[in-house]
C-alpha cells in the first residue's frame, strides 16, 4: 500500500485549482536559534556530511559547510540528477518537444534504437522510464561498471533482457534516465547540458557546469552532474512553489503534481516513487525527495514550506539507507520545529 499520496491527486481538478494545487498549510515558522544550532551540530556529526542548507517559507535559515566544504562549491550530486532530468522532461512536454508521458521512447530515439532489440521496447513509454518501470535488466548496481564501459550506453541499455513487465515492479536503473537524456537530445537537436542551462539554469539564475558524457557525446542522464548546494536549494524551492521562481513560471504546476504521484514502490527503502522523486512520510507529513549515492539529498515538505539540501561524500563506501535515516531524523526535527515555531 502506498505510504504517501498527494492530496491534490485526490481532489477534483477544479477544487485543486481553488486551493492553489497544494494541501492547506499552517503558517511555517523558522526554527529557533537553539534548534538551528542543534540541527547543524547533528549534521556535522554525520561522518559523510559536506553541507546542509534549509529554507523555510523561502528564507534560508541554515547555510553550513563541514569538513572544508562550502555551499557555493560544486558538488557531484550523483543520482539526485535524475530528479533534474525528470524536470527537463516536464519542460520538454510543456514545450511540445515530447508529446506526453505516454509517448513511446523509441519514437524520440530514432536511429539510436538497435534493430535487433526485443520488439517489446516499442511499448516502453517516457513515463515508464521516469518511474523506473521499463522492465529491462538494470544498468545500476552490479551491472553499472560493464554498462559505463560499453561502447554505446543507449544501445546497451535497450538490448538488455526484460526482467519485469513494462509498467510493473520498479527496477531502478540509471540506464532509464540516460535514455531520456538521449531522447531529449534527439528530439531537440541540442545537448542535455544546453537544455538544462536554458530551461532550468537561466530562469533560476544558477550555473550548470558540463558533466560526464557517453561515448556518443550524450550527457549522462542520471549521474555525475555537478551543482552547488545553493543551486539545488533554489531548484527545490522552485519545485515547492509549484514551478515558480520570483513569480516567473519555470515548470508547469501540473507536472510537479504528476511527478509526485506514487507510480511504483521501492523495495530498497520501502518508499513510493513518482517521476524522479521518492515519496515518504516524516513526522506525519508528506515529504518528497531526490536521492543520490552517498547522501546527496533534496527534501521538499510543502505543508511546512520547507526545503532541505544535504550533500555528502560521494565516494564509496556508503551505508546508503542507514545514512538517509539519520538525515530524515533531522528533517523530522525541522518539521516539528517549523510547526511549533521554535
Amino acid at each position: 500500500m502506498p505510504r504517501t499520496l498527494s492530496i491534490r491527486g485526490c481532489l477534483p481538478a477544479f477544487l485543486a485549482a481553488l486551493l492553489g494545487g497544494w494541501p492547506l498549510t499552517a503558517a511555517a515558522a523558522a526554527p529557533s536559534p537553539d534548534v538551528r544550532e542543534h540541527i547543524i551540530d547533528e549534521a556535522r556529526q554525520l561522518s559523510r556530511s559536506h553541507t546542509l542548507m534549509v529554507a523555510v517559507d523561502g528564507n534560508t535559515v541554515i547555510d553550513e559547510g563541514f569538513r572544508g566544504h562550502a555551499t557555493d562549491e560544486t558538488a557531484n550530486i550523483k543520482s539526485l540528477s535524475k530528479t533534474l532530468i525528470a524536470a527537463l522532461v516536464g519542460a520538454a512536454i510543456d514545450r511540445g518537444v515530447i508529446e506526453s508521458v505516454d509517448q513511446p521512447v523509441v519514437e524520440l530515439l530514432g536511429d539510436r534504437v538497435p534493430a535487433d532489440a526485443d520488439s517489446r521496447i516499442n511499448r516502453i513509454t517516457v513515463g515508464n522510464l521516469l518511474s523506473m518501470q521499463a522492465g529491462l535488466e538494470p544498468t545500476s548496481g552490479a551491472n553499472y561498471g560493464a554498462w559505463v564501459n560499453s561502447a554505446n550506453w543507449v544501445r546497451d541499455a535497450l538490448e538488455r533482457p526484460f526482467v519485469e513487465d513494462i509498467g510493473g515492479r520498479m527496477v531502478y536503473s540509471t540506464g532509464n534516465t540516460h535514455l531520456l537524456s538521449a531522447a531529449l537530445t534527439e528530439a531537440t537537436g541540442r545537448s542535455t547540458l544546453a537544455l538544462a542551462r536554458d530551461w532550468l539554469g537561466a530562469p533560476l539564475g544558477i550555473a550548470i557546469p558540463p558533466w560526464t558524457r557517453d561515448p556518443q557525446g550524450i550527457y549522462f542522464g542520471g549521474n555525475e552532474m555537478g551543482l552547488t548546494p545553493r543551486a539545488i536549494l533554489r531548484f527545490g524551492e522552485m519545485i515547492r512553489q509549484q514551478g515558480l521562481h520570483d513569480g516567473e513560471r519555470v515548470l508547469p504546476a501540473d507536472w510537479i503534481d504528476q511527478s509526485w504521484q506514487p507510480y511504483t514502490h521501492s523495495f530498497f527503502n520501502d518508499d513510493d516513487y513518482g517521476y524522479g522523486w521518492f515519496l515518504t512520510t516524516i513526522a506525519g507529513e508528506s515529504v518528497y525527495y531526490g536521492w543520490g549515492y552517498g547522501g546527496q539529498l533534496l527534501y521538499v515538505v510543502p505543508s511546512h514550506a520547507l526545503t532541505v539540501v544535504m550533500t555528502s561524500d560521494p565516494t564509496p563506501p556508503s551505508n546508503g539507507s542507514a545514512y538517509n535515516e539519520r538525515v530524515e531524523a533531522l528533517v523530522g526535527e525541522l518539521i516539528e520545529a517549523t510547526a511549533r515555531g521554535g
